[in-house]
C-alpha cells in the first residue's frame, strides 16, 4: 500500500505541473465557436502544451497504480491536491506572496492528505456486473453529448461548463481505472467494458478542458473539473465499488477528504497567475 500512496502523490505532481504547460499552449490557439475535434492536432504543435501532456502521462499511469488499492476517495483526493502544486508552483515561478489564509490552506492541505492516508485500507474493487459495465459506457455518450451543448454556449458560463464536463470524464477515467481487472493473459483486458470506458473517458476530458482553458479562466474552470472529478467517483467507489476506509476510521476520512478538496479549491486562485503570464490572445477561427 506504499507504493500505491507514493503514486498518488506523483500523481498530485505531475498534474499540476501539467496544468501550467497546457494552459500556455491551449491559450495559443485559436478558439472554435463549437466543440473543435482538431484543436487536440493543433495544439499539438505547442511544445509546452506536449510538455503537459507527458507530465499529464506520467501522473496518469501513477493513478492507475494507485487505483489497483487504493479507494477512490483517496487517490481522486491527492488528485485534486494537484492543485495546490499548480498554485504553490505560480508562486515560485512569477513571485507571488503567500498571505496567512493561503499557508494556512496549504496546511490543511497536507493535513488533510496525511488523514486520508492513515484511515485508507488497500483493498481491491468490486467486479462490475454486466449491466453496470455497460452503464459505464453509456456515460460516455451522455458526457460527449453535454461537452457539445456546452461549447455551444456564448455566455460567460461556457469555460465552467465545459469545465464541469471534463471533471465527468476524468471521474469516468478513474471509476473505470478502479474498477478495471487484469485477467490472463493480460491482453484479454482490451475487451472489458470498463478498458474501453477508461479511454473513452479520457479523452473527453482532455478534449473538453483544453475547450474550457479557452472559455474560461485558470482558476474557474480547474476548480470546477477537481471538484467534479473528486466528489463523483468517490461517491461511486463507496455505493457500487465497495471502497471502504479501515475499521473505525471513517469519520477521520470525511474529515481528510473535506480537508483536502477544500483547501484545494482554495488555492486554486492562484492559477490565475499563470493565465495572467501565459495568455496570448488568439484570434478565433473562422
Amino acid at each position: 500500500m506504499i507504493l500505491a500512496l507514493a503514486c498518488a502523490l506523483v500523481a498530485a505532481v505531475g498534474y499540476g505541473l501539467g496544468t501550467v504547460l497546457q494552459a500556455a499552449g491551449a491559450r495559443r490557439a485559436a478558439v472554435a465557436e463549437h466543440l473543435d475535434v482538431m484543436l487536440m492536432a493543433r495544439l499539438a504543435r505547442q511544445l509546452s502544451y506536449l510538455g503537459g501532456l507527458a507530465l499529464d502521462a506520467v501522473a496518469f499511469i501513477a493513478a492507475l497504480v494507485a487505483l489497483r488499492t487504493l479507494p477512490l476517495f483517496v487517490v481522486q483526493a491527492a488528485v485534486a491536491a494537484s492543485i495546490g502544486v499548480t498554485a504553490l508552483t505560480a508562486v515560485r515561478v512569477f513571485g507571488f506572496r503567500l498571505r496567512a489564509p493561503d499557508k494556512l490552506a496549504i496546511g490543511a492541505l497536507i493535513f488533510g492528505l496525511g488523514l486520508l492516508c492513515v484511515s485508507a485500507r488497500g483493498q481491491r474493487a468490486a467486479h462490475l456486473t454486466p449491466f453496470a459495465g455497460r452503464l459505464l459506457l453509456l456515460g460516455v455518450v451522455v458526457v460527449a453529448a453535454g461537452g457539445v451543448v456546452a461549447a455551444r454556449r456564448r455566455d460567460s458560463h461556457a469555460g465552467v461548463a465545459l469545465a464541469a464536463c471534463a471533471g465527468l470524464g476524468f471521474a469516468g477515467t478513474a471509476i473505470a481505472g478502479r474498477a478495471v481487472h487484469l485477467p490472463t493473459p493480460a491482453w484479454h483486458v482490451v475487451g472489458q467494458p470498463a478498458a474501453i470506458a477508461l479511454v473513452l473517458y479520457g479523452a473527453c476530458g482532455m478534449l473538453m478542458f483544453a475547450s474550457a482553458l479557452q472559455r474560461g479562466s485558470i482558476t474557474g474552470t480547474s476548480a470546477m473539473m477537481f471538484a467534479v472529478q473528486t466528489i463523483v467517483p468517490a461517491i461511486v467507489g463507496l455505493i457500487a465499488l465497495g471502497d471502504r476506509t479501515r475499521p473505525r476510521f471513517e469519520l477521520i476520512a470525511v474529515i481528510g477528504f473535506g480537508l483536502t478538496l477544500g483547501a484545494s479549491l482554495f488555492l486554486a486562485r492562484y492559477t490565475e497567475a499563470v493565465e495572467t503570464v501565459a495568455h496570448e490572445p488568439a484570434a478565433p477561427r473562422s
